[in-house]
């Protein structure tokens, strides 16, 4: 695993042991932000099931300014921060173990404003996609907001999670990945 390009570009990223976590390959990261990048100018990106960090790494690596890094495996939350040390981007990053129903909750209290959102949850745990609306719902998505989803072959997501709607569905092997973007928004497609 390594940051595939941007200004941490080649720097490898250290992986969580066993089998709790499921790393994103560098072929699905690379292909992830040639479709909704490849580079950024600013915003906040947020990694909903952060496991060892590796895309919200690769995002502050291309231009985001700040990433919240959330993660409920104690065994990742150091990785998260070696990875992030290594890289250099301790600065741009706050990384908080607590299960995503709370984190909604405490971006809600801050009045956050996401442009990208990483969800990737653990491919048995369908249900995690719903808090898509939560985040709609509480208003913590940016206009022009990307919504980022990992899941495994065979499961079906929503074409559309309130006014945001499936841009792109790519199939890499066993993995899907499917972009939302508002209706009305700036549109990567």
């Amino acid at each position: 695993m390594r940051v595939i390009s941007g200004t941490r570009r080649g720097l490898s990223l250290k992986a969580v042991p066993g089998s709790d976590t499921r790393p994103t390959t560098d072929k699905v990261k690379e292909s992830i932000f040639n479709i909704i990048g490849p580079y950024f100018e600013g915003g906040l990106a947020v990694d909903l099931f952060a496991g060892s960090g590796g895309l919200g790494i690769e995002s502050i690596s291309r231009g985001i300014d700040r990433c919240i890094f959330i993660e409920k495996n104690p065994r990742a939350i150091p990785i998260i921060y070696e990875n992030l040390k290594k890289c250099n981007l301790e600065e741009y990053a706050e990384v908080y173990k607590a299960d995503a129903t709370r984190a909604i909750k405490s971006l809600e209290k801050r009045k956050v404003q996401i442009d990208l959102l990483f969800l990737d949850p653990p491919y048995e745990k369908v249900g995690y996609y719903e808090l898509i609306d939560q985040f709609i719902d509480k208003n913590l998505l940016t206009k022009n907001a990307i919504i980022l989803c990992e899941h495994e072959k065979g499961v079906d997501l929503k074409d559309k999670y309130g006014s945001f709607i499936v841009t792109k569905k790519e199939t890499y092997g066993s993995t899907i990945i499917s972009i939302y973007q508002q209706e009305e928004g700036e549109r990567y497609d």
